[in-house]
């Protein structure tokens, strides 16, 4: 696996999409192949593996521009990818969300109008009839808090980011600090172009009990519990 950043050079990518991984082979073929005209435009992509025991880097290798390997933790993954990438404008997409077609567009033109960072709506895919109205409350709540959760798919110019320190070095919650870190240096550009991302947890757990796991968790957050803790609790 390629390890640290390149040169940036005349042919330097403008976005980098930086994509965790851990043991996402049933799924991380079908999102690098929807980013693959990205690719053709020169849009990088970067996959980061912390430590996948399945597939995950053998599915992932032809459709990549650089396959990372870093510690185990999606902050550390995220910053893995974040370091090593050439674009000026960073990209982050969990192993299950889907971007929507000319989500490259709306970014670019989000960043000439100024914006530091922003995020997209989000549609939840799967069986439960709760989902959309999971989903929508998602988006408000983000659209008027300013805060943005990894499923959102967070942009973020690079210097933006950097100023901003990265991702903290926590297990869970690491999205809703980024963005409270962001807000502190402009409000995010909220797109409503909508990523699709997978219901998973809620069709494996149950979606009334995924609902009130999440808010129980947020809300320990903001009372202060330690992320370690609430990380526990989620698993």
């Amino acid at each position: 696996m390629n390890r640290g950043r390149q040169t940036a050079s005349a042919a330097s990518p403008w976005l980098s999409i930086v994509i965790p991984c851990l043991n996402e082979a049933a799924t991380i073929e079908r999102t690098l192949a929807a980013l693959a005209p990205l690719r053709t435009q020169g849009v990088e992509i970067i996959v980061v593996d912390g430590g996948s025991g399945d597939a995950t880097v053998e599915c992932s290798r032809p459709w990549v521009d650089r396959l990372l390997a870093a510690p185990r933790g999606r902050a550390r993954q995220m910053n893995a990818g974040a370091e090593a990438a050439l674009g000026e404008v960073l990209l982050f997409l969990h192993a299950d969300t889907r971007l929507p077609i000319g989500a490259q567009h709306a970014i670019g033109e989000a960043i000439r109008q100024g914006a530091l960072w922003g995020r997209f709506d989000v549609r939840i895919e799967g069986r439960s009839r709760l989902l959309p109205v999971v989903a929508a409350l998602m988006n408000a709540r983000s659209r008027l808090t300013g805060i943005a959760t990894g499923d959102q798919a967070i942009f973020v110019r690079r210097d933006t980011f950097v100023q901003a320190g990265g991702y903290p070095d926590q297990p869970l919650m690491e999205d809703i600090a980024l963005s409270v870190r962001l807000k502190r240096l402009g409000r995010p550009a909220c797109q409503r172009m909508r990523v699709v991302t997978s219901g998973r947890r809620w069709d494996e757990r149950g979606p009334w009990r995924t609902i009130l796991l999440m808010w129980r968790l947020r809300l320990g957050y903001w009372l202060g519990e330690a992320p370690e803790r609430l990380a526990g609790r989620y698993r």
